[in-house]
């Protein structure tokens, strides 16, 4: 048995390690106000498009699908926007603020001299950083009298989210989770359906998009473009619906900022500066809410690092992708957004990348990524799973497959340094756990896991 002096001096030294492996912000240190990095941009982003005239889209043509504020955001040039009080308390509730881990095991292992640093978002109730705009979303429209919501999920972290952030404020939700998602996520279904939500395989019979698609091919697998066309099919003929999405606008990746303003403190309250920023891009909120407060400061000459986007090799939107405009659904219903793109058409194929599997990516981040101030990077799904078994029997955290893409990066860049001997400082969202993906990590481990590639990639042009 321990005495009582050993264990004294067991909690007095992890406590002297909190500073430097934990770091948390009292809850009176939460963000008050979103950031929102089109006030830090030299020139206004492209704006969007009507398919038809190719002139901008009229703000107000849009109040039909989205609540009247979060279109505000969507164009707004503020630099900070304040965040409601009923809002601020939501995150409160659901264990804002995150805190900073040292993956002090993961660095011993690679026996590196950097030191990796990740944001804890896996720690939400529902597994992943979507919240931050799903409760933002469901306030806004509640407060506009909206009385039911439709909205499209990939690997089901963003319906999850939504369904929570619904039930917080009464709204009715219905999702549109991709049909290979809904098959291989069973978890992530029974969760919505749990806080409430009403969840279809898309396509679906519900809409006549998904019914069309189905006739030609009953066992269609879905897309992330096909569930966006039918969430909005269902918006425009329910007069009660407004439609929200977990990606891509500049008003979900405005939300999504309290992640890097609480990190900033973080790191600024044990006098460490990050070298090099990365996260996971599927449609890019995860990555842009973690790096944005960052990368406005690079932006005004404040700091020196490096900013990394990771996707997989099977969509391979800005790596292999063009910069052009195109829709963001299969269907065609939205504007015109001008971004990386692999063609809305594009069919992935039913890799375990999670939610990476949008064809296109948010026009913000397509924008930085044009002009130099993103890199970006793009795996395969082999390599991207050794790397989260990695990291979970290092630091014990199973990450979600989405995750998994800039871990696979961080680990890379950890080995450089190591060769190096350059002390960086290495910084990653960890942006949701996998403990809903593990048919994911079983099919890894039993060597099942195939790797794709497209052969050849073509996108139409819209606007010359």
């Amino acid at each position: 048995m321990l005495r009582k002096a050993t264990i004294t001096a067991m909690l007095e030294t992890e406590q002297a390690m909190l500073p430097q492996n934990r770091v948390t912000l009292e809850e009176d240190e939460i963000p008050t106000r979103y950031y929102n990095i089109q006030a830090d941009l030299r020139e206004p982003l492209p704006p969007p498009l009507d398919p038809k005239t190719k002139q901008p889209v009229n703000p107000a043509a849009l109040e039909r699908l989205f609540a009247k504020e979060l279109i505000r955001q969507e164009i707004s040039s503020e630099r900070y926007i304040t965040i409601p009080d009923e809002v601020l308390q939501a995150y409160l509730e659901i264990g804002r603020p995150t805190p900073l881990i040292r993956a002090t095991r993961l660095e011993r292992f690679l026996k590196t001299p950097a030191k990796i640093f990740y944001k804890a978002e896996y720690l939400s109730p529902t597994g992943s950083h979507k919240p931050n705009t799903a409760i933002a979303q469901a306030y806004y429209n509640k407060k506009q009298g909206t009385e039911r919501v439709a909205t499209e999920s990939g690997a089901g972290q963003w319906g999850s989210a939504l369904a929570l952030g619904s039930e917080m404020f009464g709204l009715k939700c219905k999702v549109y989770m991709v049909r290979i998602s809904y098959q291989q996520k069973p978890g992530r279904r029974v969760m919505m359906e749990t806080y409430g939500a009403e969840v279809r395989p898309s396509p679906s019979e519900d809409t006549n998009y998904g019914r069309s698609l189905l006739a030609q091919d009953k066992n269609h697998p879905g897309t992330l473009g096909i569930a966006i066309s039918e969430a909005l099919e269902d918006t425009v003929t329910h007069d009660n619906t407004r439609y929200c999405l977990g990606s891509v606008m500049n008003h979900v990746l405005t939300h999504q900022s309290v992640i890097g303003l609480e990190a900033k403190k973080q790191f600024e309250s044990i006098d460490v500066q990050p070298d090099v920023i990365a996260g996971c891009i599927g449609g890019g909120s995860n990555f842009a809410g973690f790096a944005y407060p960052f990368l406005g400061d690079k932006l005004q000459g404040k700091l020196d690092a490096d900013f990394v986007a990771c996707e997989p090799k099977a969509v391979p939107s800005t790596t292999r992708g063009t910069f052009t405009y195109d829709f963001g659904d299969t269907a065609e219903m939205t504007p015109l957004l001008k971004m990386y793109t692999v063609g809305h058409k594009y069919q992935s194929p039913p890799i375990h990348s999670g939610g990476l599997r949008y064809h296109g990516k948010a026009p913000s981040l397509s924008y930085l990524i044009n002009k130099g101030h993103v890199h970006s990077v793009a795996y395969h799904q082999n390599e991207v799973f050794q790397a989260a078994r990695t990291f979970a029997q290092t630091e014990g955290v199973i990450p979600a497959p989405e995750t998994a893409h800039c871990i696979k990066y961080i680990i890379d860049r950890a080995i450089e340094c190591k060769k190096t001997g350059e002390e960086k400082v290495l910084a990653f969202n960890n942006c949701g756990h996998g403990l809903l993906d593990l048919k994911a990590y079983e099919d890894f481990l039993a060597g099942k896991l195939i790797d794709y590639e497209p052969p050849n990639i073509q996108v139409e042009t819209y606007v010359k």
